[in-house]
């Protein structure tokens, strides 16, 4: 008994030393931690915000899209020159000229439609909010891709976003409140435009789930969506890269 309290004792004292002990080095280790930093991030540059980064890279994205424009009138020239002395090449040139208006390499005009999805008014001063989740207030990737998806699928021969043209490789991404669309980063009103039949775009928008569910919000939370019907509309040709970097079988 006497061996087991002293023991205890002995514990005891060493934990009297230790507590102070520890809470001294985290103490030195805080006024280290705050003398170095001086009210900064010591980590600077790790956590980049992806919107500040992509919008930092737009002017160079533009400059390469107007080099590109350039290479392409460039090789568009020697290709006109080499059909002018070559049977073959002028065959495969007609060949691929046909190709053109399919892969939405030329500008199109015609009747058809624009839908605006935009996100919630802000309230008025002193006003509540419509909802306490701001998701439910803001217009996603999932709404947009919605709206082209079901356009396509009402028989849509060309389409654009906020003025890009959409092409079979195209992709919509969400950054932020904003979308990521061939290199170009844009905010809400999203406006997707359109060619075909307006009845046959609008029948199909109405029966899409994924545009019924937006509609839900803009009655719950005052998100905006209006559709038009046009007389005419043109479209500008695509102009971003062809080639396909990665691709999937999808069922058997």
């Amino acid at each position: 008994m006497a061996a087991e309290q002293g023991d205890r004792r002995r514990q005891s004292g060493l934990w009297r030393l230790l507590v102070p002990l520890t809470a001294l080095g985290a103490g030195v280790l805080f006024v280290t931690s705050a003398a170095t930093a001086q009210g900064t991030d010591l980590r600077p540059g790790r956590f980049s915000d992806l919107k500040e980064l992509i919008g930092s890279t737009a002017s160079q994205v533009e400059a390469q899209e107007r080099r590109a424009t350039q290479l392409r009138a460039e090789v568009a020239a020697a290709n006109r020159t080499a059909a002018s002395t070559s049977f073959i090449v002028a065959a495969e040139r007609a060949r691929s000229d046909r190709l053109v208006g399919p892969a939405g390499l030329e500008a199109v005009t015609g009747p058809g439609v624009t839908v605006t999805l935009d996100d919630a008014p802000r309230p008025d001063e002193g006003q509540p909010l419509a909802s306490d989740n701001p998701d439910d207030l803001v217009v996603h990737q999932q709404d947009v891709q919605s709206v082209v998806n079901a356009l396509w699928a009402g028989g849509a021969e060309a389409m654009t976003l906020m003025g890009e043209r959409l092409v079979s490789t195209s992709a919509v991404r969400c950054v932020g409140n904003t979308l990521l669309i061939q290199g170009r980063l844009v905010g809400p009103p999203f406006v997707i435009a359109a060619i075909g039949p307006p009845s046959g775009l609008r029948a199909a928008l109405d029966v899409e789930p994924g545009v019924a569910l937006f509609q839900r919000y803009v009655e719950d939370y005052g998100l905006r969506y209006g559709v038009r019907s046009r007389t005419t509309l043109r479209l500008p040709a695509y102009d971003g890269p062809l080639d396909l970097r990665h691709a999937a079988r999808v069922g058997s």
